[in-house]
């Protein structure tokens, strides 16, 4: 990781009260979202009431306004990416951004062209905001660095994903009322899951208690008893323990690609003990949330059964991505969550 992070804030502000709480102090607004560990709770309730606000847009019969006309959106990926990246293009063309999408794959990177090379490419064609994918922790943070435009972090490496969290905080919201006081378990491989990382710090930010479970392979080091883990999370390897008064249950893919090889005995394994199935669901307080930030493995992390049930918001969970990456675009460009009611 890169220790000297760029400055998150910059001069120009639509709201000095939600910014000085996030310590921007007055006449500042946020220039990048890299992860939600320096969000405070103030923010974080900013950008969903933005995302309702935007959700409200996006029930309209024309779902396009042209808030942010002629400022383009650049998607940079150089990981595979469905529902991120077609979130965050629908995202940018309902407000009316023009969107240009670069992946590693046909672009000069196959050619040898350095991601800093890409980077300055980038800002001499004037993009406004960049949304990136590196398979580095801490990319996203370099390119901050060099670069004029926002950029959104849109997963790097084990590290971060942060609009992913914060539309699980969203949908949790949304269905539930609340978030403070909550119990959310998060099921399966931590370790290797950046949206692991990003949803501990959002759903701890906003008050929720969240437990860890899964293999013992499969847990952050510091969870056996190390120091250094920054988040007030619970550690739980038996999962009946772990989901029992659960309100959100959320199911993790094995990350197969970021694994060494020996942290599993067997992938039948591993389903026998941590699968979560509709008995073990149960055990979960009645009506509690199935969530899964996908690509699901049915019948691995979670059953069909359980995934298509009515307890399932999975599906509302892509929904919920464009509304709260438009919200993102819009704060970014230095509007108000009033601003975007009015949209």
């Amino acid at each position: 990781m890169i220790e000297q992070r760029p400055a998150p804030y910059t001069d120009v502000a639509p709201s000095a009260a939600v910014s000085a709480a996030a310590g921007g102090g007055p006449g500042r607004r946020r220039r990048h979202v890299l992860d939600l560990d320096d969000y405070a709770p103030a923010e974080i309730e900013e950008v969903l009431s933005t995302a309702e606000a935007m959700r409200g847009i996006l029930a309209r019969p024309i779902k396009k306004v042209p808030t942010l006309r002629g400022r383009t959106v650049v998607t940079l990926f150089y990981e595979a990416s469905t529902r991120t990246r077609v979130s965050f293009e629908m995202a940018a063309k309902a407000l009316g951004a023009d969107t240009v999408n670069i992946s590693a794959s046909g672009s000069s990177v196959e050619k040898g062209e350095s991601l800093l090379d890409t980077v300055r490419t980038l800002r001499a064609l004037g993009a406004d905001t960049v949304v990136m994918r590196h398979k580095s922790a801490g990319a996203p943070y370099l390119v901050a660095s060099e670069i004029n435009a926002s950029v959104i972090n849109a997963g790097d490496g084990w590290h971060a994903h942060p609009s992913q969290a914060l539309l699980d905080l969203f949908t949790v919201r949304s269905h539930l009322g609340r978030l403070d006081g909550l119990k959310v378990v998060l099921l399966g491989d931590v370790l290797h899951s950046r949206v692991a990382r990003s949803n501990l710090w959002g759903f701890t930010h906003m008050g929720a208690q969240v437990v860890l479970c899964g293999p013992p392979t499969l847990l952050p080091p510091a969870s056996f008893g190390c120091d250094g883990l920054p988040w007030p999370a619970t550690v739980e390897y038996r999962v009946d323990r772990a989901l029992e008064g659960a309100d959100v249950v959320m199911a993790l893919r094995l990350q197969t690609e970021r694994q060494a090889a020996g942290l599993l005995p067997s992938v039948r394994e591993y389903v026998h003990q941590y699968g979560l199935t509709e008995e073990r669901l149960a055990m979960a307080k009645p009506g509690a949330l199935v969530m899964h930030p996908g690509p699901m493995n049915e019948g691995i992390e979670i059953d069909t059964a359980v995934a298509r049930g009515v307890q399932s918001v999975i599906e509302e969970q892509v929904t919920n991505g464009v509304a709260v990456r438009m919200a993102l675009l819009y704060l970014l460009s230095g509007l108000s969550a009033d601003q975007a009611r009015g949209a």
